[in-house]
């Protein structure tokens, strides 16, 4: 789905959101310059792999956090972890680096990647910013919203507490 697309599916599904068009931000550094209605909801995307390249997962944080990839991958379980390849980021979702976004498991046909969500977009800022696959907007919607869209899309949902897998530093 490209951005026409994920506008078009928001509308026909009713769903209450808000659009901030800007200059392509291909980093969380980028959005210094670009004033934001909801700050505290922005979403950074980190789209991995385990050292197999047999499973593929998207994690969902806060703009503002750093996940630690090994104690993420102790936590859940997982093999070791690493940046998935731009390769492998437009063979599974149709997305290029600086992209990713949530919308993008719209194009993961075979459902398989899993989409680790921090509990905070449900907790405390009641709303989350992705990109809508185009790096230059961000949509504002209800978290649960977003769930609901890729949950009947079929691919899996972690709603996880990332406090002990962070980086203590700032960006």
């Amino acid at each position: 789905m490209n951005k026409q697309n994920i506008y078009d599916l928001l509308k026909a599904k009713n769903i209450k959101h808000e659009i901030t068009e800007h200059c392509a931000l291909f980093s969380m550094k980028d959005t210094a310059d670009v004033v934001f209605p909801y700050p505290e909801a922005e979403a950074k995307n980190l789209f991995v792999r385990d050292d197999k390249k047999r499973n593929y997962y998207l994690i969902t944080v806060r703009g503002d956090k750093r996940v630690d990839l090994k104690a993420f991958r102790k936590k859940f379980g997982l093999r070791a972890l690493s940046f998935a390849s731009p390769a492998d980021l437009e063979s599974k979702l149709q997305l290029i680096p600086g992209s990713v976004s949530p919308f993008g498991l719209l194009n993961d046909k075979s459902c398989s990647v899993i989409w680790y969500v921090d509990e905070e977009f449900t907790t405390v800022s009641h709303m989350i910013g992705i990109h809508p696959n185009n790096n230059t907007a961000t949509v504002w919607l209800d978290p649960k919203d977003l769930m609901q869209i890729i949950s009947s899309h079929g691919n899996t949902i972690e709603m996880i507490n990332l406090n002990d897998c962070l980086i203590k530093e700032e960006i």
